[in-house]
């Protein structure tokens, strides 16, 4: 019985098993925000933030309360029970906004055609909130919130968490730049009228 030629055609090599992504650490992730948002945003694609996103709050929260002259003047003359509880309740209050802010925008990014998935989303929002308002945050301890500077400052690093949202929702939902823009819109120019410039009047 005669031998069968060699066959030119070669077996599909295995599949190669998918390289494990590394972790993304939070101190990472927030620092790297600041000086390659765009790789640290692809890299944190359909990933969850939870911890970074609940420390930044009350981080935060704080130092809003902080540098409030109300609650130090509460602190130092009034009942320091009352003052635990401004502080409680403000804390409270920053977790529920964040999340609110998270949940409107992939509300509004799902409705648009988004098909990002919601803890992402939402963990990953309110890190790029609180990330980007920092700043403002740390200025207010030694300038009053109308003083010329600290408004420029508070105007360029909204205008870099806008940047910095847009990105976060057309990766994270694959929408084209326009209704990114929309999605996040309204709940960035609600967080410049209450947080970065302050109350009118």
């Amino acid at each position: 019985m005669p031998i069968p030629p060699p066959t030119l055609v070669q077996p599909p090599p295995a599949a190669q098993p998918a390289a494990a992504r590394r972790r993304l650490w939070w101190h990472r992730l927030i620092i790297g925000l600041w000086y390659r948002p765009v790789e640290v945003l692809d890299e944190a694609r359909d990933r969850g933030a939870c911890s970074a996103a609940v420390l930044l709050t009350l981080l935060g929260g704080g130092l809003g309360l902080l540098a409030s002259k109300a609650f130090r003047s509460q602190w130092e003359t009034g009942p320091r029970e009352v003052a635990w509880q401004i502080a409680g309740m403000t804390e409270g209050g920053a977790l529920v906004a964040s999340l609110g802010l998270g949940l409107v925008t992939h509300a509004m990014a799902r409705t648009l055609g988004g098909s990002g998935r919601l803890r992402p989303t939402v963990s990953l929002f309110v890190v790029v909130f609180w990330v980007t308002d920092l700043p403002r945050l740390a200025l207010a301890f030694v300038l009053p919130e109308h003083h010329p500077v600290a408004q420029a400052v508070s105007l360029t690093t909204w205008g870099f968490g806008c940047v910095l949202a847009v990105l976060l929702i057309r990766g994270q939902h694959h929408l084209p730049t326009p209704r990114a823009v929309a999605a996040v819109a309204v709940q960035m120019l609600a967080s410049l009228a209450l947080l970065k410039l302050g109350p009118v009047g």
